[in-house]
């Protein structure tokens, strides 16, 4: 059986201190039966790592470079995440994807970048309204996780994560139904089944199109939805610790 996972994406958001005050309160209220993610600025990451650490909340990244070292400004590998911490790292989020132009085949590198260094990826994928309407939902899933087939192979899911995320409902306050999204849930582990069964049973595939607490439990009953990828809702300790024991075993 998959443990569930609840991973909270601060984004671009918090001081030092709301950052460290939000941990705290997350990790004074432990979620049996639910791996718990939490995913700072780089900025906050030193901090934050001291006030979570003996606890069951682990740390987690929001991008990390392709690259191990170099002339590469403004990047941080994954060797350097792992140096405070971090246990996972967001790759291939739809903002990186639409607002810095990190194409299928830069995530895939990240991705790989990722795994190399011994951390979790959690390689999100998702269409946008235009896609959907037009019927291309499983097509542009496809291409973004067959980019990372043809770098990496399909066997490396067996130790990421998958989030599929619909732009159109990240941070409109839409949101995909449950049957909407166990069925691309339910596409996406078909496609991983059809390279390598093993991997496909054991990746965990995270919804992450605005979970709040009022919509959490009916997604996470769905059998292909392992837990939450959570933005707005992940700000909040109440609202992410509400969303985090909807996804408990």
């Amino acid at each position: 059986m998959r443990l569930p996972i609840v991973a909270g994406n601060w984004k671009l958001n918090g001081s030092r201190s709301s950052a460290t005050t939000l941990a705290r309160e997350i990790a004074a209220s432990p979620v049996a039966g639910v791996e718990v993610v939490i995913c700072p600025v780089a900025v906050h990451l030193d901090a934050v790592s001291t006030d979570i650490k003996d606890t069951a909340v682990k740390l987690g990244a929001q991008n990390a470079a392709a690259q191990e070292s170099g002339a590469f400004t403004g990047e941080i590998s994954a060797q350097m995440l792992s140096e405070y911490g971090c246990e996972y790292v967001i790759i291939g989020h739809s903002e990186r994807r639409s607002l810095f132009g990190e194409n299928e085949e830069a995530c895939a590198n990240r991705f790989s970048a990722v795994l190399a260094a011994g951390l979790t990826p959690i390689f999100c994928v998702g269409e946008s309204l235009e896609d959907r309407e037009s019927g291309n939902t499983m097509k542009v899933v496809e291409k973004q996780l067959q980019a990372v087939f043809s770098v990496a192979g399909a066997s490396v899911f067996e130790r990421a994560v998958i989030a599929y995320e619909p732009v159109w409902a990240i941070g409109t306050g839409k949101t995909a139904t449950p049957e909407q999204a166990q069925e691309v849930h339910q596409f996406i582990r078909g496609l991983v089944a059809s390279r390598d069964e093993n991997s496909a049973q054991a990746v965990r595939i995270l919804y992450g199109g605005s979970v709040n607490p009022g919509n959490a439990s009916e997604l996470f009953a769905k059998d292909d939805i392992d837990g939450g990828l959570i933005g707005g809702a992940a700000l909040k300790s109440a609202d992410f610790l509400s969303v985090c024991n909807a996804a408990r075993l």
